[in-house]
C-alpha cells in the first residue's frame, strides 16, 4: 500500500484532475490504516465529481466505519438514485475482511428492513 500511495500521489501531481489517481490515493491511505486521511481525500474528489459512484461508495463504508449509519445511507441511497452500482462489487475487494462484512451486514438488514416495509402495504 505504501508505494501504490506514492505512485498514486505522483500521478495526482501530475495531472490534479486525475479522479483514478485520487481514488488509488484513498484506497492505499485507507489499506494502511489512515482513514481520516483518506477521508479528507474522497471528499476533495466529490467537490469534483458529485456523481462519482465509486466515490460516494467509498465514503459510505467510512461513515459506516465511524459509526455514522445514517450518513452512510444517505450515501448508498445517492448510488443507486444515480443509477451505477456497478462500482459495489470492485470496492467489495478493497476493503478490509472486517468492513466488508459491515457493509454487507448493513446493506442486507437494510434490505430486509425495506422488504418487510413493503409486505405490511
Amino acid at each position: 500500500a505504501p508505494g501504490v500511495y506514492q505512485l498514486a500521489s505522483l500521478l495526482v501531481e501530475l495531472d490534479a484532475s486525475d479522479e483514478p489517481s485520487r481514488i488509488l490515493c484513498a484506497d492505499a491511505l485507507y489499506q494502511m490504516g489512515c482513514v481520516e486521511e483518506a477521508h479528507k481525500l474522497l471528499l476533495l474528489a466529490l467537490s469534483r465529481n458529485p456523481q462519482g459512484s465509486p466515490i460516494l461508495a467509498r465514503l459510505a463504508l467510512l461513515q459506516l466505519k465511524k459509526g455514522f449509519v445514517y450518513d452512510g445511507n444517505q450515501l448508498l441511497k445517492k448510488v443507486i438514485r444515480i443509477g451505477d452500482t456497478s462500482c459495489l462489487l470492485p470496492i467489495m475487494d478493497i476493503f478490509k475482511d472486517e468492513d466488508r462484512k459491515l457493509m454487507q451486514t448493513h446493506c442486507h438488514s437494510r434490505a430486509l428492513t425495506i422488504l418487510k416495509g413493503k409486505r405490511e402495504e
